[in-house]
């Protein structure tokens, strides 16, 4: 009798089973998924360095990790900020209470930058930055669950404006954008000018969404400076160096120097135009074997090279899924001490991030080729010095974060 049941209990365990394993699928397409947000300027002036591209990057992240984490579907949200504070704040509150997004990137801008984190700090959600370059975002007005991941305005000052100090570069005038990021550019660009010996005879500032810039130009012809340093940034930079070339600006013994340069601009000026131009970034995508091979990728579904924007939003991103993977939730507080305890993949170089939410990386100080020196598309840079992080950013003695002073 016994052996006549067996089958019928054999029968019963693999039905049992069967009906397991399908309660467990159907548990894992109905589970909450996990969200990111990507808080992107995508029609404005800084939409070719970030734009559609930087929800590219961000989608790959998600792709390369698995598209799940903690047997949750990752997906990403996105939406034009319009370069606004106000709109941008708007955004994330709703996507924080309505939407349930766990985590945002991108987020050009300092001013907007700067408003999104005080959302972010009171809602307790974790903010990746891998647009705004003020250091304000690491010291007075810092969060405890914001990673800063764009090269920030200290770091590119050192670089660039001590190679065209020792070159004979030694007075400067400003052609700044009257915003967050364009102020901080400029102090800190000062400070690292006169550290180097240099002096800063004056300068204009311009609002957002300027295209003429003739008048600037001649002020900056008219004041002597042996250098035009530009803190401006996107289709501004562009615009500025064009039309510096139409004045005879760099003809008539003047150097220009750009402090936040990215490949799709030098792509729109043209080596003619661009060639010899500075520019200080963490991310090249001809650096070494892993960015070009994440950069062909990208290429080939977004028809341009990367930005170090677009590169970091990558990184960030992918950082945040490993860090939800090792807090075992999305909760902010522990997924922020599982990223900071964890060491940084900078496309096969190590880095690591601070207290304060700085993640340190060194960072290159290339030098535009000229037309002749360029043999592919893309070739623009040559690599002129590395920039140890502990020269590139700011000493974390010095923060002024409050989280940071109370520790």
């Amino acid at each position: 009798m016994g052996r006549l049941l067996k089958p019928f209990a054999l029968a019963a365990l693999l039905a049992t089973t069967a009906l397991s394993a399908a309660a467990v699928s159907a548990q894992a397409q109905t589970a909450k998924p996990v969200r990111i947000g990507v808080l992107a300027d995508e029609a404005g002036f800084a939409s070719d360095i970030g734009g559609k591209g930087a929800v590219l990057a961000t989608r790959m992240a998600v792709e390369d990790f698995g598209g799940n984490v903690l047997g949750r579907p990752v997906e990403v949200l996105s939406a034009d900020m319009q370069n606004k504070p106000d709109v941008a704040s708007n955004i994330v509150r709703s996507w924080f209470d309505v939407d349930g997004v766990d985590m945002v990137t991108d987020i050009p801008v300092s001013s907007v930058a700067l408003a999104v984190q005080a959302v972010a700090r009171e809602k307790k959600k974790v903010l990746m930055i891998s647009a705004a370059t003020t250091t304000e975002l690491t010291n007075s007005q810092c969060s405890p669950y914001s990673i800063h991941w764009a090269d920030d305005t200290a770091s590119l000052a050192v670089g660039t404006t001590k190679a065209v100090v020792q070159s004979g570069g030694t007075s400067w005038y400003f052609i700044t954008a009257d915003f967050a990021f364009g102020t901080a550019m400029e102090k800190a660009a000062t400070d690292a000018i006169k550290q180097a010996g240099g002096t800063v005879v004056g300068g204009v500032r311009h609002p957002m969404g300027t295209s003429d810039f003739g008048s600037y130009l001649l002020s900056a012809q008219g004041s002597g400076a042996k250098v035009v340093a530009l803190a401006n940034v996107g289709a501004e930079t562009i615009g500025t160096i064009k039309q510096a070339g139409e004045f005879g600006l760099t003809e008539s013994g003047q150097r220009l120097v750009g402090y936040i340069v990215f490949i799709t601009d030098i792509h729109s000026l043209g080596l003619d135009l661009a060639k010899g131009l500075y520019v200080t970034s963490g991310f090249y995508w001809d650096r070494n074997d892993q960015t070009r091979a994440w950069s062909k990728r990208f290429f080939e579904r977004h028809g341009k090279m990367p930005t170090k924007e677009q590169a970091n939003t990558y990184l960030a991103t992918l950082h945040w899924l490993k860090g939800v993977k090792a807090a075992g939730t999305t909760e902010s507080e522990a997924v922020t001490a599982a990223m900071k305890a964890m060491p940084t993949d900078y496309f096969g170089t190590p880095g690591s991030i601070r207290k304060d939410g700085r993640v340190l990386y060194d960072l290159e100080l290339y030098q535009v080729k000229s037309p002749a020196e360029s043999k592919a598309p893309w070739d623009y840079y040559k690599q002129v010095r590395s920039i140890p992080a502990a020269e590139a950013f700011l000493p974390v003695e010095t923060s002024s974060c409050p989280f940071v002073k109370a520790q």
